[in-house]
C-alpha cells in the first residue's frame, strides 16, 4: 500500500526538538479554508436524524447520559452532508450504519482482543448470512437490519467491498487493542497503514456506491487512480479526525493518534505536531484534486457513475470537516467557537477509575451481551 509522500520541505519545517512540558492550549490547523469543495446537505436531515436515533435506541439498555451523547453526535447530519443527493431510504441505511459504527467505536476503546474477536464473529456472520444466522445479541440484529436493506439494491461489487472492508476494520482494531495493552506507539508508516482501516472509512466508500445506485465494474474500482482517490479521502477524514479528537483522547490517556505518533517519532512539541499533521491533511486534499484531474475515460455510463462516486468522496472530505465542529463529540458545545478561533484549550487528564468502579459504570451504560 502506497503511503503519501512526505516532502523534504515538510520534514524540514519540523526538526527534532525537545517537547515543552504541559501546554495548556494549541492552535488547530485551518483545514476548512483549504478545502474549496461545495458543502451540501440533504433536505431530509431532520427526519433522518430522528428516525435513525429511534432505530439505535430501540429495545436497548443505554442510559440517558449515553443517549444524550448520541444525540450530540449528530450522525444524521454527517450522513446528510456526506450523501446529500441520496434518496431517503438509502440515507436511512447509511445513517443507521454510521450510528452503529460510532457505537461500536465507543465500545471498542475498552475492549481487549478476546472481546473484539467475539464482536467481529457476530458481525461478520451476520453479514455473510443475513437471513440464516441466528443470534439474540443485539449487535447481530442491528447488523442484519441495515445489511438486509443494503443487499436489496446494492451491486454485488459494492456488497463485496462493504463486507471485506469491515473485516479489515476488525483486524485493525484488534491490532490496535494489542498496541494499547502494551502501551505501544507505532512508527508513522505503520500507523498510517493501520489507521486507514481502524477509521472505518472504507465501508463508507462502498456505501457511496449503494446510496447512488452505482454499478461500477471491479476493474474500474481497482484502477490505481480510483484507489488513490479513496485513499486520499480516507487520509483527510482520518488524519483531520486525529486533530479534532486529540483533546478528548489525550485526556483519557489514549495514544492511537497521529499527533502522539509524530511527537514520539520526531521528538517535536505538541503545536509542531498539530502543524505537521495539518500539513499532511492539506496535502491529501491536493492529492485528491490532482488524481481527479487525471481520471481516464471508460464509456459514457461508467464515466457517469465514476463521476458520481468521486463527487461522493469529495462530499465526505468537505462534509466531515464541517461536521467535526457541529458534533459535540470533539469540542462539546464549543465547536463553532473553536472553528472560528482555532484555539483549543487542553482538557486535564481524567481520573482513572478502579477496576470495579469501571465495570459498574460500563454495565450501567451497556451490557456486552446486549450490544
Amino acid at each position: 500500500m502506497l503511503l503519501p509522500p512526505l516532502s523534504s520541505t515538510t520534514l524540514a519545517m519540523f526538526p527534532p526538538t525537545l517537547r515543552p512540558s504541559s501546554p495548556t492550549k494549541v492552535i488547530i490547523p485551518d483545514l476548512v479554508s483549504h478545502c474549496t469543495f461545495a458543502l451540501r446537505s440533504s433536505i431530509h436531515q431532520r427526519r433522518l436524524s430522528a428516525e435513525s436515533e429511534r432505530w439505535l435506541f430501540r429495545s436497548d439498555n443505554l442510559n440517558e447520559s449515553t443517549r444524550h451523547s448520541f444525540r450530540g453526535l449528530k450522525a444524521g447530519k454527517l450522513t446528510a452532508m456526506c450523501y446529500p443527493n441520496a434518496g431517503y431510504p438509502q440515507l436511512r441505511v447509511v445513517s443507521d450504519f454510521l450510528n452503529w459504527l460510532f457505537h461500536l467505536d465507543n465500545l471498542s476503546d475498552d475492549m481487549d482482543n478476546r472481546s473484539i474477536t467475539e464482536v467481529a464473529n457476530v458481525v461478520m456472520n451476520s453479514l455473510h448470512h443475513p437471513y440464516t444466522y441466528r443470534s439474540n445479541v443485539r449487535l447481530s440484529r442491528m447488523t442484519r437490519s441495515f445489511y438486509r436493506r443494503i443487499i436489496k439494491t446494492a451491486s454485488p461489487g459494492a456488497c463485496q467491498r462493504f463486507v471485506e472492508t469491515l473485516e479489515f476494520f476488525f483486524q485493525a482494531i484488534n491490532e490496535q487493542a494489542t498496541d494499547r495493552a502494551k502501551s505501544f506507539i507505532p512508527d508513522l508508516e505503520s500507523y498510517i497503514a493501520l489507521r486507514r482501516d481502524t477509521s472505518g472509512c472504507k465501508p463508507c466508500w462502498a456505501l457511496v456506491e449503494y446510496a447512488y445506485d452505482l454499478d461500477i465494474p471491479d476493474k474500474v474500482m481497482n484502477h490505481p487512480l480510483i484507489l488513490s482517490l479513496g485513499e486520499a479521502t480516507n487520509d483527510l477524514v482520518t488524519w483531520s479526525n486525529d486533530i479534532f479528537s486529540y483533546n478528548v483522547e489525550q485526556s483519557k490517556g489514549h495514544t492511537h493518534n497521529m499527533i502522539d505518533v509524530i511527537m514520539n517519532e520526531r521528538g517535536i512539541d505538541l503545536q509542531s505536531a498539530f502543524n505537521f499533521v495539518g500539513d499532511l491533511c492539506k496535502q491529501s486534499i491536493d492529492r485528491f484534486i490532482e488524481c481527479r484531474g487525471q481520471l481516464p475515460s471508460w464509456d459514457p455510463k461508467i464515466d457517469r457513475d465514476v463521476a458520481i462516486y468521486v463527487e461522493g468522496l469529495a462530499d465526505w472530505i468537505v462534509g466531515s470537516l464541517h461536521w467535526s465542529f457541529d458534533t459535540e463529540r470533539y469540542f462539546g458545545r464549543r465547536g463553532h467557537e473553536v472553528k472560528k478561533t482555532r484555539v483549543l484549550k487542553l482538557l486535564p487528564p481524567r481520573k482513572l477509575l478502579s477496576g470495579r468502579a469501571f465495570l459498574l459504570r460500563r454495565s450501567r451504560q451497556t451490557s456486552f451481551s446486549h450490544v
